[in-house]
């Protein structure tokens, strides 16, 4: 009894590296927990940095660090014991409505449930703050405002984006980069999926060459992915913290100014209790542009409005804003930690069709955070 117990844990490594899967899964992983306490931290420094919306606490940047510092090993942990993984072990769901359904799909889509409610939950708020909250330029026209004094009302981010097509292109850029990403990371499963003699068929490479062959294959398509994931992320921040310049001919489409602000030089921020905007200016309007039928202009015809500069607290709208296509946004940077791994792990041939399944996991992820953006595009840069 003694040595077949000894002979047993011969085969099952720590648990902090490579793991023998003719044994199971390693269920002794503390990647998970390591995972958690650093994303606690990281969480709990953040919070204390920021503010409201400005920096208060530099110090606490020690705790930022400390916390991706944790996240990172956790990390490392856990790939070391998935790049052992073969597809020899795929623990399967014994109870009712999962039995026989692979455990890791069951978790995927119990995760994904959850991130349509927070998404939902997101979305909803928007749209009950979008139209129960007075927009800010049907408030300008009204007229029921004093120089000098904020008004609450609601200013969409699609009044800056889309106020030229410079400004849109990005956002318009960012949809089609992750719809052909779920299309790359397809072509990953796929290409993986194909039987050894199905592959050396298809691109007239030798048995012996086949291995080699789709490892690189993989990897190609794994790492378009991660490219385009990263285009994504570069045009969101170019987009909130940059801005774009404009060729000269253009510069009419910015009133003057040879760039497109970023949305924070604009002043468009979470915490922008008195906004100005130059659309919000009678002296920009010059008095005749100003829509005729509107209050504004009837009540500056009859002298009772003196005009001026309307100054707006637009954090309601600009709060949604940046919670949500941020929080999409870290959902992005997770998935692009994830293809990174992939990627490297399919450049050394981890990927064949005993445990393709990884990919298509991934896949669901992915393919609903392209969902989620195709809805948050129209809502928030055209609505």
């Amino acid at each position: 009894m003694s040595d077949d117990h000894d002979h047993d844990y011969d085969h099952h490594p720590s648990p902090w590296g490579p793991h023998d899967w003719s044994h199971g899964a390693p269920h002794n992983s503390f990647a998970p927990l390591v995972m958690s306490i650093g994303i606690g931290i990281f969480l709990y420094a953040l919070a204390s940095v920021f503010v409201g919306g400005e920096v208060a606490n530099l110090g606490a940047l020690s705790g930022v660090m400390l916390g991706i510092i944790v996240i990172t090993i956790g990390l490392l942990i856990w790939w070391r014991q998935d790049m052992s993984f073969d597809g020899t072990y795929e623990p399967k769901a014994t109870g009712a409505p999962f039995r026989n359904i692979d455990l890791r799909k069951i978790a995927m889509w119990v995760f994904l449930m959850s991130e349509m409610m927070v998404f939902t939950s997101l979305f909803s708020t928007y749209i009950r703050y979008r139209l129960g909250i007075p927009n800010c330029e049907e408030v300008f026209l009204s007229g029921e405002w004093i120089e000098g004094t904020s008004v609450v009302c609601f200013e969409p981010a699609a009044h800056l984006i889309a106020s030229s097509w410079f400004h849109l292109a990005p956002g318009a850029a960012n949809t089609f980069a992750l719809i052909i990403s779920s299309f790359t990371i397809v072509l990953a499963l796929k290409t993986a999926k194909m039987s050894n003699k199905k592959y050396a068929d298809r691109y007239e490479v030798e048995l012996s060459d086949v291995h080699s062959h789709r490892s690189r294959k993989v990897a190609m398509f794994l790492g378009s992915t991660l490219f385009l994931a990263t285009l994504f992320l570069t045009l969101k921040m170019i987009e909130w913290f940059v801005g774009f310049p404009t060729p000269g001919p253009l510069t009419e489409l910015n009133h003057g100014h040879s760039e497109i602000a970023s949305l924070y030089s604009e002043g468009y921020t979470i915490h922008a209790s008195a906004y100005q905007h130059h659309a919000y200016d009678t002296a920009y309007h010059g008095g005749h542009e100003i829509p005729h039928d509107s209050a504004l202009y009837s009540m500056m015809q009859a002298g009772t409005h003196p005009g001026g500069i309307m100054m707006a607290d637009i954090r309601v709208g600009a709060s949604t804003f940046f919670v949500t296509t941020g929080t999409h946004g870290m959902h992005v940077l997770g998935g692009m930690i994830g293809l990174s791994y992939m990627t490297f792990k399919g450049l050394r041939g981890g990927y064949g069709p005993s445990n393709a399944v990884s990919i298509e996991y991934f896949g669901l992820y992915w393919h609903f955070v392209d969902l989620v953006w195709v809805l948050v595009f129209p809502f928030f840069y055209l609505f």
